[in-house]
């Protein structure tokens, strides 16, 4: 015969089925996800990536806009406000973030996810001559030279990114440090084996070759971390003007050395870029993605996606020869 389970028995089976459940349904139908505002973007995902169904992400700068030229509106500001978290950039890239966060009534911490890299300073005249090593938690200034704050287009700072990410939401979600942990870990692992395609690729172009015009000054990061050299008609702001003697230096410097290419970024307008290439000579590259992801439906529409869209664009237009 059968033996029968005992009243204890049953309720501990109960109990694991239960739990069981509730691990299978997520946080959505046992708690209520934390609600996460980032600044833009890529820092969305970062958050995605690590808090999974514990955390509702709303990016206030979406896919294809420009963050340099966002207005907000009063209902940002309150819709802030009832967040439970609050993720910039810093750097000097998204001040008006936690500005607005403050004036919303936020009282939270204000996660600035750049925390801990290794800056780099813009020249003044834009001239694309970045000084190294100079390490930053805020702030866009350094002596009398600007920061660029474009800190996540190196792989590398994007994994420092990922673990600010992960100790913050840890800190405002304690019952799911596991979740972020071993999410953080496994995302981890992707960005390092990203990194090292990143590398090996360019590694794989000539040193002579790897060189290339962008809308404005969004790749120095991208550029240190890789071996490639960027240059653009402006500097980190794509709000900047371009001066027509810079415009006719870089179309000079197109031609006397060589550049292959020029490349449109999605958030910028593509006038200038294209008045370039036609006065230089140099073939259209494609599309870089800079300041922000592509739509669900695009080639970018994830970190991991967007560095490999722009590794391809790069490689497509440095290989081949003039």
């Amino acid at each position: 015969m059968k033996p029968q389970p005992t009243t204890a028995g049953r309720r501990l089976a109960r109990a694991i089925a239960g739990g069981l459940l509730a691990l299978a349904l997520g946080p959505a139908h046992g708690q209520q996800p934390l609600d996460v505002t980032a600044s833009f973007s890529i820092l969305g995902d970062f958050v995605q990536q690590v808090g999974g169904e514990r955390v509702k992400v709303r990016s206030l700068v979406g896919a294809d806009e420009d963050a340099h030229a966002f207005q907000p509106r009063p209902s940002d500001a309150r819709e802030i406000g009832s967040a439970a978290l609050v993720v910039v950039n810093g750097l000097g890239f998204d001040d008006w973030m936690s500005r607005l966060a403050r004036s919303g009534g936020y009282k939270g911490t204000i996660v600035v996810a750049s925390d801990g890299v290794v800056t780099l300073e813009m020249a003044d005249d834009h001239g694309h001559d970045h000084d190294h090593g100079h390490k930053h938690s805020h702030g866009h200034k350094h002596g009398s030279k600007a920061i660029d704050p474009h800190a996540w287009q190196d792989v590398g700072n994007a994994r420092q990114y990922v673990a600010n990410i992960a100790a913050a939401l840890t800190a405002a979600d304690p019952a799911g440090a596991d979740t972020y942990r071993a999410n953080a870990e496994r995302y981890d692992g992707e960005l390092r084996a990203l990194d090292a395609e990143l590398r090996a690729a360019f590694e794989a172009i000539p040193a002579e070759r790897r060189k290339v015009v962008t809308s404005h000054d969004a790749f120095a990061y991208f550029g240190r971390a890789y071996g490639v050299r960027f240059l653009s008609p402006v500097g980190v702001s794509n709000n900047a003007e371009p001066t027509a003697k810079g415009v006719a230096r870089l179309i000079r410097q197109l031609k006397a050395e060589n550049i292959p290419a020029v490349f449109i970024e999605n958030v910028v307008d593509a006038r200038l870029i294209e008045r370039i290439r036609a006065e230089s000579g140099a073939r259209m590259g494609g599309t870089l993605y800079s300041d922000a992801l592509s739509g669900a439906g695009g080639p970018a529409a994830s970190y991991v996606q967007m560095m490999r869209s722009n590794l391809q664009a790069l490689q497509d237009a440095l290989r081949e020869t003039p």
